[in-house]
């Protein structure tokens, strides 16, 4: 499948709150994030997308390799997928999927620029 996104599907792009990975709605909703679905469930789920991933964001960049990219370890993207990522993404998850993320074995790092690197 390709990631090309024409000018009039623009508007519908949205980052998702814990990766930062950047697709359309529908493709959400199609196939959910290719970094989350595990705990986050998004694929069918229009509501689910809505509360996990925003229409807010910061900033574009393109992984081809993000094992082996600087900017991908500088943004905490290494270890996903190649594609197109936002820099920031503003939102908030609800106390439950940070719970869900975490009973799967994650850990939440807010993509809006609130956590220090001490934190993370």
């Amino acid at each position: 499948m390709t990631n090309f996104v024409p000018g009039s599907q623009q508007r519908y792009l949205r980052a998702c709150m814990v990766c930062s990975i950047v697709q359309t709605q529908q493709r959400f909703i199609r196939e959910g994030c290719p970094n989350c679905e595990p705990f986050l469930d998004l694929q069918n789920h229009p509501d689910s997308v809505q509360e996990c991933t925003s229409q807010v964001y910061e900033g574009l960049l393109t992984l081809s390799d993000p094992s082996r990219s600087w900017v991908a370890k500088w943004q905490r993207l290494d270890g996903y997928i190649p594609g197109v990522y936002a820099v920031k993404v503003v939102g908030k998850l609800s106390d439950e999927t940070i719970q869900a993320i975490e009973d799967a074995g994650g850990r939440y790092v807010p993509r809006d620029g609130t956590i220090n690197d001490d934190d993370a």
